[in-house]
C-alpha cells in the first residue's frame, strides 16, 4: 500500500519505519520536509519526504494522522479535495492543554475524538489505531513472532477495518478490533484501553 504519514514525530516516525521494512509505499510528510531526511535515512531509501500537500496529492491508500488533535480542522479543511475515497487511520489524542479549548470542547461532547475526525474528514472512511500505544513500545516491540503487544482498532466500514488490520498485522503486533467508532471511547485519553501495553487475552479481558 502507499500510506501517506501526516505529521511524522514519534508515532508516526515509528509507523512509518515499521511499514517501509513491511515493503509498504511510505511518504513522511511535514511542514518542513527537508528535516525529515535522517527518518527517511534510516529506512535505507524505502520511504521518501515529502510536504503535507504533496503527501496528500499523491492519492495515498492510507492516510494516518500522526499530529496534535489541534491541526485536524485546518488540515480536513485544506486538503478536503484530496482525500475522498481514501482510509483516514487517526493515531491522534485530544490532550486540552496543549491543543486548547477545541480538544476539551470534544472531550465534553456527546461524541468521540474519533467521531470527530470522521465528521472533519468526511469523505474518507476514517479508523482509530495507534493512539493509546507509548512511542516507545510501538518503536521496540514490533516485530514478534511471540509474546505481541496487541493493538485495539476501529472502523468505519469493512474497507478501512480490513486495511487497518492489515496494517497492524504487517508489522508484528495483534489487530483487536473493537468496533465501530461509536466505541473507541475506551481508547480515549484517561480511559480504560489508554497507555496500555499487553497482550491479546489482557486486552480482551480488560474490554470484556
Amino acid at each position: 500500500m502507499k500510506i501517506g504519514i501526516i505529521g511524522s514525530g514519534n508515532i508516526g516516525g515509528n509507523l512509518g519505519k515499521h511499514w517501509a521494512k513491511a515493503g509498504h509505499e511510505v511518504l513522511f510528510s511535514s511542514r518542513h520536509p527537508e528535516n525529515l531526511k535522517p527518518l527517511v535515512n534510516e529506512t535505507k531509501g524505502h520511504a521518501k519526504a515529502v510536504s503535507i500537500e504533496d503527501a496528500f496529492e499523491s492519492k495515498a491508500d492510507v492516510y494516518v494522522l500522526a499530529t496534535p488533535f489541534k491541526a485536524i480542522d485546518r488540515l480536513s479543511e485544506l486538503y478536503a479535495g484530496e482525500y475522498g475515497n481514501t482510509t483516514i487511520i487517526d493515531a491522534t489524542n485530544p490532550y486540552p492543554e496543549r491543543d486548547g479549548a477545541m480538544a476539551q470542547d470534544v472531550r465534553d461532547s456527546n461524541s468521540n475524538a474519533s467521531e470527530y475526525t470522521a465528521m472533519k474528514f468526511n469523505t474518507a472512511k476514517t479508523a482509530k489505531a495507534f493512539n493509546t500505544i507509548k512511542a516507545e513500545h510501538l518503536r521496540d516491540r514490533a516485530w514478534r513472532n511471540s509474546d505481541k503487544l496487541a493493538i485495539p482498532f476501529a472502523a468505519q466500514d469493512e474497507d478501512s477495518k480490513q486495511k487497518t488490520q492489515q496494517l497492524i498485522e504487517d508489522i508484528g503486533f495483534d489487530a483487536v478490533y473493537i468496533g465501530d467508532l461509536t466505541k473507541t471511547n475506551v481508547m480515549d485519553p484517561d480511559q480504560k484501553l489508554y497507555g496500555k501495553s499487553m497482550n491479546r487475552n489482557d486486552l480482551e479481558s480488560l474490554l470484556s
